[in-house]
Order: structure tokens, then C-alpha cells, then sequence
């Protein structure tokens, strides 16, 4: 009675195992990804997070930290330039002093007076104020001085005693030549400019490498996750497979090395199901440093559910476009024709510094006198009449214009021989002609990524093709496999190796779909940035006038 119940268990392992083994070819591998991006880990008290690619982006672009480093180059970009706007703002000055002095007569010319008294005495006090301010434009500088001063003394041949005087004076030097159009400092400006461009286009370029990198390491941790759902169903065949052979050995259909090749092969299994599970936290892990903040965030204690399944576009690839998009927008390309301007600009400021110096200074000054005049007969005589006034009156001399002052002069200076100038603007000028050469070879490497990109998407879908077929085959011969196990021979022959077979082939598959994510994602990037901050080679600003 024993014998038979076991032979019965063993008919219903044998049709249950033909089942299991035999999978009908249109096995659905997406719906064994999503079941696996949904199934939860082995009892770990970690709260599950779902989160989609869209999710995932968003955080990125939230609290990455590369690109949250990257953020602040521009604002770092935008205190250069005001640094640099600093040359042409306008200065001012001033001075406020007070002095007393006491100096021995030592005849009467010093103007001490009577031969008793020996000393001049004076006190003298200053105040005066300045704005200077280098125009932008044009190259040109102006100074506006305006100073005042009242002296008080016992020198008798003063003839204003207490005296005022103010004087406003006019400078302004226009360079003709060398300095007009451009100038080092302004030279300084537009390259801090274009520098602030700059620093936006590497801000675009890490954001663009940075979302690429969060679509890879999403789709690695969902082909990660299904690659544990695939081992793991491998290794309850296998361990279906022991549990059948020990039936058979007990009945004594079957030799006891049957079972120790089906536990070796158990073991295999389970091996495997580590190593995937361990590639599958190590996915998860760089999803996390990509969109996490710090240790401190939510997503970092977590496990992440991805939700999302992968899509296969067989939409035809317009390879042309594609190469005028990139040429046009990839940041390495842009980046190149900006550091291209910034050489422009030094090649303007080294040829200008080649020029003669020749500046037209012109300068006008207008001076006012106050104070009590002092009218008497004689030279250092007493004083027989006296006219009040004050501070008012050399005020009223500068509104009126009384006592105008003007010059005008032209400064030229020219070195001789072949100058330090001449030669940093002929290195220079070399310099840029092999800058352009250089941007010509980043527009064919450009061209050569997107076509070679796109050639990885149509060899991946060829790929996935022939997996597909792969994995369908795969599974067929495990329903024959299985009816052998009811006629006698060795189940281990044909099962273990149709098992395994049929393992690889659903991995290969998944991995197919995965290179294909991945190929799409590096074709849609290659047309905004590249891996590598390229760039061109920048000429030196040499040596300025």
C-alpha cells in the first residue's frame, strides 16, 4: 500500500514539474519584470518606496549633490563680473586737514612786521574732494578735483587775510590709439562675461549627465530587481527537481547520485540568487547617491520599488537630425565656440597693445578767491582800508567763470624694435587659427557619437529579436524533459540542463531590454552634452598695454 501512495506522489510531482517546465514561448518578460520590481524583499523591516522615472528625475534635479554644486559656479561667475565692473566705477576722495605753523623772520621780506616781532605765524586748513572714473566705452578717464583752503597769518604783505580760495579742476584723457576700443580691463569684463556663459552651459551639461545617470541607474536596479525574480524561480525548479529524485530514489527508480547532482545543482542556484541579490542592493544603492540629499533623507533608509516597466520604441532613428540637434545644442560644442570668443577678445586686446600710445589730454580749472582784503599805501604798509568778505566770494568768482584755466596737449609714446606686445599677439594669432581646427574635431567626434549611438539602438533591437526567440526555445524542451521523467531515464540528463538553459535565456533577454534602455538614454544625451568637459585650448591674455 506504501509503494503505490508514493508511486501515485510521484505521477502528480512529475505532470506538476512537466507544467512548471514547460512555459509557453510568448512568456510575457515584461510582466515578470514588473512582478518583480513589485515584489517586496525577504522579511526586512525597511519601508518600501515606490518611484518612477519621472519621480526619480525630479529628485535629481531636487537634491543632487553634483548638481547642486554646480549651481553655485554661476553665481560665483556673477561676483567675477562685478569685480570686474569695479575698474569702471567711479572713485571718490577727499581730505579735510588743519595745520598751524611758526616760523622765525629772519628779515623783513618774511612779512613779520615790526623787527620786535621775529616769527610768521600761520594757520591754514583744507578741504577737498575728488571723483575719478574710467569710462567703459571708449577707453577714456576723467578726474574732477575740488579743493578749498583758508590760510590766516601775520605776514603783512598778504592782501586777503583771512584767505579763501576754491578751485575746480577738469581732467579728461581720451586714448586715440592703443587703449580706445579695448583695454585690459575690459578685456577682463567681456571674459568674465563669457565665463558666466560658460559656467551655464557646464550647469546644463552635468544636469543632462546627471538625469542620463539617474534613467541608468533606474533601469539597472529594475533589471536587477527582475534578474532576482528569474534566479529565484530557478532555484524552486532545481529545488523541485531534489524533492522529485528523492521520491524516485525511495520507490528505487532512481540512483541516490541523482539526488546529489540535483542538490549540487540547488546549491549552484542558490548561489546565483545571492550574487543577483547582491547586485540588486548594489543598484539600488547608486539610484540612492544620485537622489538622495544625505543620509538624512527619507529615500536612503528605504527600499526603492521601481515601478516603471521599459518601453521598446521601434520608431524609425532620423540620424541627420539628430547629428544638426547635437551640433547645435551639445554643451561641449558650445562651451568650445565660447572659449573661442574669449580668444577673439584677447587677440583684440594683444593687437591693440601693438599700437602706438598716443592719448589727447585736455584739462580745464576754474579758481576763486575770498577772504578780507587788506588795501594799503606801501608795500607791507598798515592796512587803510579794509573790505570784508569771505568763503562767498571765491565761490562767486568759480559761478562766474573769472579766472578760467584750460590746456590741451597730445602724448604719444611708441617702442622700438620688435616688441614684447608684437610678439604675444603673433603667438596668440596662431594660437586661435589652432583653436579652429580643434572645434572643426569636435564637430566630427560629435557627428561620430550620435551615429554610433544610434547604431547600438538598431543592433540592440535585432538583439532583443533574437533573444525573445532564444528564451521561447529555451522553454519547449522542458515539456519533454518532463514526460521522460515518467518512462525511467535520468531526470538530471535533460531537466537540469533545460532549466538552466532557460535561466540564461530569460537573463539574456532582460539584459537585451536593459542595453536597449541604456542605448536610448546615450543617444538622447549625445545630443545635449558629452562625459567629458571638451572643450578648446585658451589663448593667454599676454601682455597689455
Amino acid at each position: 500500500m506504501k509503494k503505490w501512495c508514493i508511486w501515485a506522489a510521484l505521477l502528480l510531482l512529475t505532470g506538476s514539474a512537466a507544467g512548471a517546465g514547460a512555459q509557453p514561448p510568448g512568456i510575457d518578460v515584461p510582466r515578470l519584470m514588473e512582478n518583480a520590481a513589485t515584489a517586496g524583499l525577504p522579511a526586512q523591516a525597511r519601508r518600501a518606496f515606490d518611484l518612477t522615472v519621472d519621480e526619480a528625475i525630479e529628485r535629481a534635479l531636487d537634491r543632487n549633490l553634483d548638481i547642486a554644486v554646480e549651481r553655485v559656479n554661476p553665481q560665483l561667475q556673477d561676483l567675477t563680473i562685478a569685480e570686474s565692473r569695479s575698474a569702471f566705477l567711479p572713485s571718490v576722495s577727499s581730505n579735510f586737514d588743519l595745520g598751524r605753523s611758526m616760523s622765525p623772520s629772519r628779515s623783513q621780506l618774511d612779512g613779520a612786521g615790526r623787527l620786535s616781532r621775529r616769527t610768521v605765524e600761520t594757520e591754514s586748513g583744507n578741504a577737498g574732494f575728488g571723483l575719478e572714473q574710467a569710462l567703459g566705452w571708449n577707453g577714456g578717464r576723467y578726474t574732477l578735483d575740488w579743493t578749498n583752503a583758508r590760510t590766516e597769518t601775520n605776514n603783512v604783505f598778504f592782501s586777503f587775510n583771512p584767505s579763501f580760495s576754491s578751485n575746480v579742476a577738469l581732467s579728461y584723457t581720451q586714448p586715440i590709439l592703443r587703449g580706445r576700443s579695448i583695454d585690459p580691463q575690459r578685456r577682463q569684463l567681456l571674459v568674465s562675461q563669457l565665463n558666466r556663459d560658460i559656467s551655464d552651459v557646464d550647469l546644463r551639461e552635468t544636469i543632462a549627465n546627471t538625469l542620463a545617470d539617474v534613467r541608468r541607474a533606474y533601469w539597472d536596479l529594475v533589471y536587477a530587481r527582475a534578474s532576482v525574480d528569474v534566479q529565484r524561480q530557478a532555484l524552486e525548479l532545481a529545488e523541485q527537481l531534489v524533492r522529485e529524485n528523492r521520491i524516485r530514489v525511495e520507490v528505487g527508480t532512481l540512483a541516490p547520485i541523482e539526488v546529489v547532482q540535483a542538490r549540487s545543482e540547488a546549491a549552484a542556484r542558490r548561489q546565483t540568487l545571492a550574487e543577483a541579490e547582491q547586485q540588486m542592493r548594489t543598484a539600488e544603492l547608486a539610484l540612492k547617491q544620485l537622489i538622495v540629499s544625505g543620509t538624512d533623507d527619507e529615500l536612503w533608509g528605504a527600499d526603492i520599488n521601481a515601478v516603471d516597466q521599459p518601453l521598446l520604441d521601434q520608431a524609425p532613428i532620423d540620424v541627420d537630425t539628430a547629428i544638426r540637434t547635437a551640433l547645435d545644442a551639445r554643451t561641449d560644442i558650445e562651451r568650445s565656440r565660447r572659449q573661442q570668443d574669449i580668444n577673439t577678445v584677447t587677440l583684440r586686446n594683444l593687437a591693440n597693445a601693438t599700437l602706438p600710445a598716443l592719448d589727447l589730454v585736455g584739462s580745464f580749472r576754474l579758481q576763486g578767491q575770498g577772504g578780507t582784503q587788506l588795501i594799503s599805501s606801501a608795500l607791507g604798509g598798515p592796512a587803510l582800508i579794509t573790505v570784508p568778505g569771505g568763503y562767498g566770494d571765491a565761490l562767486a568768482h568759480i559761478a562766474q567763470l573769472e579766472y578760467p584755466v584750460w590746456n590741451v596737449q597730445l602724448q604719444l609714446s611708441y617702442p622700438l624694435g620688435h616688441s614684447a606686445q608684437k610678439a604675444a599677439h603673433a603667438r596668440a594669432r596662431l594660437q586661435v587659427q589652432q583653436t579652429r581646427a580643434q572645434i572643426e574635431q569636435i564637430e566630427l567626434q560629435i557627428a561620430t557619437e550620435v551615429t554610433n549611438a544610434a547604431l547600438q539602438i538598431e543592433s540592440i533591437r535585432e538583439r532583443i529579436d533574437a533573444a525573445r526567440v532564444a528564451r521561447a526555445l529555451a522553454a519547449g524542451p522542458l515539456a519533454p524533459a518532463g514526460r521522460k521523467l515518467e518512462v525511467g531515464p535520468s531526470p538530471n540528463v535533460f531537466v537540469v540542463p533545460a532549466q538552466r538553459d532557460l535561466a540564461t535565456a530569460r537573463d539574456t533577454e532582460l539584459r537585451a531590454i536593459l542595453d536597449y534602455q541604456n542605448a536610448v538614454i546615450e543617444f538622447e544625451r549625445v545630443q545635449q552634452t558629452s562625459l567629458s568637459r571638451a572643450g578648446i585650448s585658451i589663448v593667454g591674455g599676454g601682455l597689455g598695454p
